[in-house]
This record gives C-alpha cells, sequence and structure tokens, in this order.
C-alpha cells in the first residue's frame, strides 16, 4: 500500500511525496535503483526484482548482453512483468564517496534519465523511489533536494503528469517531507 504524505502542483503536473512499497505502485512506471549490471540486489533492486518475476532478470540480462554495463546516471527500459506497473525503468545512482566525485550531477542525470525514458515510453505517471540513498550512502537531504528540484523541472517542462517519490520508510519521508517543503514550499 502506498499513502500520500503531500502534494504539490509544478507547471500543469503534479509531484507527490508518498510513504509505502513501490513494487505495489500503480503507476505507468516504476523505477528501479538499480546496480550497472541490472542484476537485482538488495532493497528496492531486490524487492522490484522479486515482484516482477524471473522474465524481469532474462530481459535485463538481454539488455546487458547488447550494450554492456549500465553507467551512472543513464536508464534503460522493461517491462513490468507480473507488477502492476506497465514499465519498469532501471538507473543507476552514483556510490557517495565524499561529494568531490559529481555525485551530485549523476544523481540529477539519474532522476531526469529516467523521466525521459518514461516518456519515450508512453508514461505519463512515474514513481521513484530514493536512489543511491541506502546502500550506495547519499547523504537524504542531500538527495533529496537534488531530486525534488530534477523532477519538478521535468514537470515543468510537461514530459509527464504525475511524478511521486515512493518512501519506504516514514522517518526518510518525513526528511523528504522537511526537504519539500524547503524546495517547493508548502504542499498543496
Amino acid at each position: 500500500m502506498i499513502t500520500t504524505l503531500a502534494t504539490w502542483t509544478i507547471g500543469s503536473g503534479t509531484l507527490l511525496i508518498e510513504t509505502g512499497d513501490i513494487t505495489t505502485s500503480t503507476a505507468d512506471a516504476i523505477v528501479n535503483a538499480a546496480n550497472s549490471r541490472l542484476a537485482g540486489g538488495g532493497g528496492v533492486d531486490g524487492a522490484i526484482h522479486d515482484a516482477a518475476g524471473p522474465e524481469l532478470l532474462r530481459a535485463c540480462a538481454e539488455i546487458i548482453a547488447q550494450d554492456g554495463t549500465l553507467p551512472p546516471g543513464r536508464a534503460v527500459v522493461t517491462p513490468g512483468f507480473r507488477l502492476s506497473a506497465r514499465l519498469v525503468v532501471h538507473t543507476v545512482g552514483p556510490i557517495w564517496r565524499g561529494g568531490t566525485n559529481g555525485e551530485d550531477e549523476t544523481l540529477a542525470s539519474a532522476y531526469r534519465e529516467s523521466v525521459l525514458a518514461a516518456a519515450t515510453h508512453g508514461a505519463t505517471c512515474v514513481h521513484f523511489p530514493a536512489i543511491s540513498c541506502g546502500v550506495y550512502r547519499f547523504p537524504i537531504e542531500r538527495a533529496a533536494g537534488i531530486a525534488l528540484k530534477t523532477i519538478a523541472k521535468s514537470l515543468r517542462e510537461g514530459l509527464v503528469n504525475s511524478i511521486s517519490m515512493v518512501i519506504f520508510s516514514r522517518d526518510t519521508a518525513k526528511t523528504w517531507l522537511a526537504v519539500g517543503r524547503e524546495v517547493l514550499g508548502p504542499p498543496a
């Protein structure tokens, strides 16, 4: 189940901060915080692979066989298979190395490229996890600011109609809410 905590109107679109399990999303597309081999793993990546079924891993293996590993900041699309979401957009976020190795730009690129990939495949509603905020150790407040500014810009450009940040942990979601108020102003 996914619960909406806050909503902002940005251009003609909507940005939401929600809490819950992204694998239950009914959005057109969900974003997977993947590793560069698209091999599944822990956290949200493992949960999405488990929920989508083995077809997702096979589709990812085909992409890797054809194109090689996915660099940080880029995105590719597969079907959602057993998920309610029609599409899974796989992106690789940066590993935090102190903030002096282009991490901010790479994280912004991961969000931007994911929205573009989803829109190119006909998605109008996209749900994101908190990319790089788990084992990749990106500071949550910093990541939230970058993510919200980047997806707000995508909404202003009319790339999609709705973007949600679906944060698994309620405590982490509270941080995203505070940053959202700071970056976007008060929610509707």
